[in-house]
C-alpha cells in the first residue's frame, strides 16, 4: 500500500476521472499517442489564463476527440475551457513564470508545472518520444500508467483485499462473541481495529485505480463495493465503542489519527492503544468494556442517528441486552417498536455468537 501515492490528493483524482478511458477527452488522447505527437494541454477558465498566451489561434469550437488529434499536429498548446467542453485556442506560446521551480527537464513538461503551478489549472503533457502521459495539478504531478498496467495492479491488489476482508470478518466475529461473554481486552480490540484499518487503506488504493480505469474498471468497482460493504461503518463504531473520551467528539478525531499512521507504526499494538487514548499499558492483560456501538448496528434498520441516542444513555453492551423495554422506550428518539427491535435482536445475537463459540470448541 503505497504511502506517497499522489493520488491521494483529491483534485488529481478528479483529474484522472475527467481524462479516464470512456471520456472524449481520453479518446483524444490516446489517439494522439497512437498517431506519435506530441502535446500540451491547458484546461480552465481561459479569462484566468489570457494572462500566459502569446499568439495562437483562438477557435472556441465544441470539443471532439477527432479535432483535438488534429491540433495537436501543431507545435503550441492546445487550451480547452473549464469544462473541456470547447476548444478555446490552438498553437499558443505559454510564458509561465520563469522563476517557478521546476524538476523537469523537457520544454514541454517543464512549461506544464509552471503553468499547474501558477493557475492551478489542469494541465496535460503528451510526450512524443517516450509515449507517455504526465498530469499536473497544481503542485501534484502524476504520470498515467498503461491500462494494462493499472489492470493488472488492480487485480492483484483485489485478491488482497479478499484475504483481508475475510481475516477482517474472522476477528470481528470472535470479538463480537466476547463481547456477550464480557471477556474482552485490549488486545482482541486492537487486532480488528489493526485488520479494519488495513482493509480500508487497500479498499482506498482500488478507488483510486478505478478513478483512473474509468469505464475499464466498472467490474472491479462492483466487486470493491461488495468487499468494503459494512467496512466503514464497522471501523468508526469500533472506533466509538473503544476509544477513551467523549465519543460525540472524538471520534472523527481517532478515525483520522488511525488513517495518518504509516503502515509500519499501525502493525505496532502499543501505537494503536495510545491512538485510541490508552497509555502504555499491556493490551493482553486490560479488560474493556464495549459501548454497544457495534452490536446495535448490526440490527436491521437502526441508523446512526438511533444508535447515539440509545447507547449514551447505558453502560454497556451488558446493560443495553439486561434494558427493560421501558426503559429503552426513554431515549431519545426510541418508540416501541424500536425498543421491541433492539431488545429482540441483541438477544438473537447474544444467542447466535454464544452458539458459534460452543460450536468452534
Amino acid at each position: 500500500m503505497p504511502e506517497d501515492d499522489p493520488r491521494r490528493d483529491p483534485a488529481l483524482i478528479g483529474a484522472l476521472r475527467r481524462i479516464a478511458p470512456g471520456t472524449e477527452l481520453r479518446r483524444g488522447i490516446d489517439d494522439i499517442i497512437r498517431g506519435k505527437f506530441g502535446a500540451l494541454i491547458v484546461i480552465g477558465e481561459p479569462s484566468e489564463l489570457q494572462f500566459l498566451f502569446s499568439g495562437g489561434l483562438q477557435l472556441d469550437h465544441p470539443f471532439t476527440a477527432q479535432f483535438l488529434f488534429e491540433l495537436a499536429k501543431m507545435d503550441g498548446a492546445i487550451v480547452l475551457n473549464a469544462g473541456a467542453t470547447r476548444i478555446v485556442s490552438a498553437n499558443v506560446q505559454l510564458m509561465p513564470d520563469p522563476t517557478i521551480s521546476s524538476q523537469e527537464t523537457g520544454t514541454r513538461h517543464r512549461t506544464a508545472e509552471r503553468v499547474a503551478k501558477q493557475t492551478g489549472a489542469l494541465v496535460i503533457s503528451i510526450s512524443q518520444r517516450r509515449d507517455t502521459v504526465s498530469v499536473y495539478v497544481g503542485t501534484v504531478r502524476y504520470q498515467l500508467d498503461t491500462i494494462a498496467a493499472v489492470l493488472a495492479k488492480t487485480n492483484q491488489a483485489v485478491a488482497t483485499l479478499e484475504t483481508y476482508r475475510s481475516r477482517l470478518e474472522a476477528v470481528s466475529s470472535r470479538l463480537t462473541a466476547l463481547e456477550f461473554q464480557n471477556a474482552v481486552t485490549l488486545d482482541d480490540v486492537l487486532v480488528v481495529v489493526q485488520r479494519a484499518e488495513m482493509a480500508t487503506r487497500m479498499g482506498d488504493e482500488i478507488a483510486r485505480n478505478v478513478a483512473e480505469l474509468g469505464s475499464e474498471g466498472r467490474l472491479i468497482d462492483m466487486q470493491l463495493a461488495e468487499l468494503m460493504e459494512g467496512v466503514p461503518r464497522d471501523r468508526r463504531n469500533l472506533v466509538r465503542d473503544y476509544l477513551v473520551g467523549d465519543v460525540a467528539h472524538e471520534d472523527r478525531l481517532v478515525l483520522a489519527r488511525l488513517s495518518a499512521l504509516p503502515y509500519k507504526r499501525l502493525l505496532e499494538f502499543d501505537v494503536l492503544a495510545e491512538v485510541l487514548g490508552y497509555g502504555r499499558i499491556n493490551p493482553m492483560d486490560h479488560a474493556v468494556i464495549p459501548r454497544g456501538y457495534r452490536a446495535l448496528a448490526q440490527i436491521p434498520r437502526l441508523n446512526d442517528r438511533l444508535l447515539r441516542g440509545v447507547v449514551p444513555a447505558f453502560a454497556g453492551l451488558d446493560a443495553l441486552v439486561r434494558a427493560s423495554l421501558r426503559e429503552l422506550e426513554a431515549c431519545e428518539g426510541i418508540g416501541p417498536v424500536h425498543a421491541r427491535e433492539i431488545r429482540d435482536g441483541l438477544r438473537r445475537l447474544q444467542e447466535h455468537n454464544l452458539a458459534d463459540r460452543y460450536l468452534q470448541m
